[in-house]
């Protein structure tokens, strides 16, 4: 009997755990012909979703627990996922319901067909501002643009993975993780799913504009320099530009003789060149940060309880 892994990271969403424990319920009693395990990763929680998993725990041996001891957030709650999990393949979904259990056994009936990676494409993103689903696509697209790898779009991490795939994403070990890159970069034979994304059980999302566009910021700088050379081709650009300036000055001071315009100018150039030394140092910035965390080689999560595991 082949085991499947449930992998569900959990902050503040004691509102949400027991209508997902009996969805859930539905979905492995149904599904006698596999062996189910459910890993709730309580990723610091600070209300009373680590006291339900436990309570959970108690009535259902199948809901298995990794306690972190801080919030070290979702990217490294998955990790630990990873490396505890002991299924033949994995379902990650989120804890408040907008990822439905009921679209499993479709990706259990591709995993069978050979597919090592069942990914869940969105038909609808549920209730979002129109600003944020703009943001959203136009991130992708650029993204799409900057680097050497596809990365799917509107695509989140709700999908199932091979044992295979598991293995290759345990052995990427950075502490600034983008996991929706990863999952293309590692490869794999892949293949898609349609479902309706539903809006969240209870509670409102974690993830408010400054959480998301540091994961963005962290989706760009992991797998594209794009914004050096981004840097670099402007800087050649305003070079080109200052001297074409220069020599139309020049030109038209030493024939026309008209007089050259000081203040207003000098002002003008000195804070567009400024801000665009600013910008490129920020760029750099971006990537010496990374490179700081990761020569300090701390681990990316810390483990503070596991049970059924």
């Amino acid at each position: 009997m082949k085991k499947v892994s449930i992998l569900i990271p959990c902050y503040n969403e004691e509102a949400s755990l027991h209508a997902l424990y009996e969805a859930l319920k539905e979905l492995m009693d149904s599904q006698k012909n596999y062996d189910w395990e459910v890993i709730m990763v309580n990723d610091g929680s600070k209300d009373y979703t680590f006291d339900i998993i436990k309570q959970l725990r108690e009535k259902d041996p199948r809901i298995c627990y990794v306690n972190l001891s801080r919030n070290f957030g979702k990217e490294n709650a998955m990790l630990a996922g990873f490396d505890y999990a002991t299924g033949d393949c994995m379902v990650i979904m989120d804890a408040d319901l907008q990822h439905p259990p009921t679209a499993i056994p479709d990706m259990l009936a591709k995993w069978e067909e050979g597919y090592e990676d069942v990914y869940a494409r969105r038909i609808t993103r549920g209730k979002e501002s129109w600003l944020r689903k703009q943001f959203s696509l136009l991130y992708y697209r650029m993204l799409q643009h900057a680097t050497r790898v596809e990365i799917l779009e509107n695509v989140g991490d709700f999908r199932l993975l091979d044992r295979k795939c598991i293995n290759a994403l345990k052995e990427l070990r950075e502490t600034q993780r983008y996991t929706k890159g990863m999952y293309c970069w590692i490869g794999f034979r892949k293949h898609e799913i349609w479902f309706e994304q539903g809006d969240r059980f209870a509670g409102k999302s974690s993830f408010n504009f400054f959480r998301l566009l540091n994961l963005a910021i962290d989706g760009v700088t992991s797998f594209t320099t794009a914004p050096l050379r981004l840097a670099t081709l402007l800087g050649l650009i305003v070079s080109l530009v200052a001297f074409a300036f220069m020599c139309y000055v020049l030109l038209t001071t030493l024939v026309w003789g008209d007089p050259v315009q000081g203040y207003p100018t000098l002002i003008t150039v000195i804070l567009f060149l400024g801000g665009i030394q600013l910008l490129s140092l920020g760029i750099i910035g971006e990537y010496l940060g990374r490179i700081f965390y990761e020569t300090k080689g701390r681990p990316v999560y810390v483990v503070s309880e596991v049970a059924g595991l």
